[in-house]
């Protein structure tokens, strides 16, 4: 045994799983990807992260960081590397309740927070699936169902707490290490293991939420009038509108308007709503009142054997008549893939670009699609969706990082322009020179001038 080896089997007072162990099969894979890691940890303290950290140091394996699981990237496993699985740091807990301060572990659900934070009558900005990490979503962004009139997840963040590549432990805040506070706040994962979040959640209420259907022939006006509506749109209303739903006929499905109005005013719902209802030919209208948490879905895991395949981009708003325009063709035509088209704006806009690592601010939709299915279908697909986005690139600005089924060079220039980068490389230098948190879209540490 290693030196290494037995400084973890001493230090470490959480599960270490290796291939196998019982239950390895299951923690070793993330949900949307496979892997065979040589040993997945489960700490149940800071001390065991830190622990964890200083093996994958000393060791030099591969290290990927695991919150929820759910990097359609595969960011959360490795073949022959270490994972660290946060899950049994989960715990959410309210330690301000003057400010709404919540303190949140880096291993927590979006979907185990909304139940907590429901009998006291709050709520985060947060993603639209239950089982995605808090961790992944918010250190790369947040887009959901509040987030035109609460900003990204990212945004309601006021602190965090980070294990470093040397093993310390810090607190992340305006205050404290405030270069590291930007950073986190869209760099992903590239500066630590995010043992705890600290957000300021809003009063809520339950939420007017459904979908409102139109036929697929009224796609382009549907599309073009619902763009244009949602820029002066009240901020309780976050949509998404859906093509070629491959539950709902692929490229043969109606168009899908899902609305979200934060609040449980009725009258002030409608008045928000109707606007989309008068966009159409209504054929299906299921919007109702409903407990927050209920809103946000299950998130599956595929099979074995089947592959996923996303892309996604910002679309600036002289671009949006161009894009609908490509996408009500796309949407509508064999081969489909489905496609969403989500509403940003309102909050995420009035925070300047430079205030932290997210520099999206200012698109007005951002556009994603994915294709699903076994690897012959989807490498099959390949060439028709590469045609697609083909199309798109000359229209979109940048890319959303947790969306993205890779991570090369181009993908890391598209989630981050060249002014974010610089500033995120120098952050890099400064507490992982070596990039051990590199299982991500990497920055990589700056030069020394």
């Amino acid at each position: 045994m290693s030196s290494a080896q037995e400084s973890l089997r001493r230090d470490f007072r959480g599960d270490i799983i290796e291939p196998g162990d019982a239950g390895y099969e299951d923690v070793g894979r993330s949900r949307l990807a496979a892997g065979s890691p040589a040993y997945v940890l489960r700490p149940r303290t800071v001390e065991d992260v830190q622990a964890a950290v200083r093996f994958a140091v000393e060791s030099g394996l591969t290290l990927s960081v695991r919150g929820g699981g759910h990097s359609f990237a595969g960011f959360g496993t490795n073949d022959g590397g270490i994972v660290i699985d946060l899950s049994p740091l989960a715990g959410v807990e309210v330690v301000d309740p003057g400010r709404h301060v919540v303190r949140i572990g880096g291993g927590a659900h979006w979907g185990d927070v909304a139940e907590a934070l429901t009998p006291h009558g709050l709520a985060i900005s947060s993603g639209d699936t239950r089982s995605v990490g808090v961790g992944g979503l918010t250190l790369s962004g947040g887009i959901g169902w509040k987030v035109r009139k609460h900003g990204l997840a990212l945004d309601n963040v006021v602190a965090a707490e980070l294990v470093l590549a040397d093993g310390s432990f810090v607190t992340a805040s305006a205050d404290e290490h405030p270069d590291l506070f930007w950073a986190i706040r869209g760099g992903g994962g590239n500066f630590g293991v995010v043992t705890a979040f600290h957000f300021v959640a809003h009063p809520t209420t339950d939420v007017f939420f459904g979908k409102v259907v139109f036929p697929q022939s009224e796609a382009v006006e549907v599309l073009q009038g619902w763009a244009e509506y949602l820029r002066t749109a009240p901020e309780e209303l976050t949509s998404i509108a859906n093509l070629a739903n491959p539950f709902a006929g692929g490229p043969e499905a109606p168009v899908e308007i899902h609305v979200a109005f934060d609040g449980d005013d009725a009258a002030a719902a409608a008045r928000a709503i109707d606007p989309v209802r008068r966009l159409g030919t209504v054929v299906a209208d299921d919007v109702a009142l409903m407990a927050y948490a209920d809103v946000l879905v299950e998130g599956g895991s595929p099979p074995p054997g089947i592959e996923v395949l996303a892309h996604d981009g910002f679309v600036d708003r002289e671009a949006v008549p161009e894009v609908l325009q490509i996408l009500a063709q796309v949407g509508t035509s064999p081969g489909a893939p489905s496609i969403a088209i989500r509403t940003v704006g309102g909050a995420v806009a009035r925070v300047p670009s430079d205030a932290t690592a997210y520099a999206h601010r200012q698109a007005d939709l951002m556009v994603a699609t994915v294709t699903g299915g076994p690897v012959a279908v989807v490498d099959a697909a390949r060439e028709g969706v590469d045609a697609i986005w083909g199309k798109l690139a000359p229209h979109l600005s940048g890319a959303y990082a947790n969306f993205l089924t890779t991570a090369d060079e181009t993908d890391v220039t598209d989630v981050y322009p060249k002014s974010t980068y610089e500033r995120l490389a120098s952050v890099k230098r400064r507490y992982d020179a070596d990039n051990l948190f590199a299982r991500n879209h990497n920055v990589r540490p700056g030069q020394m001038s």
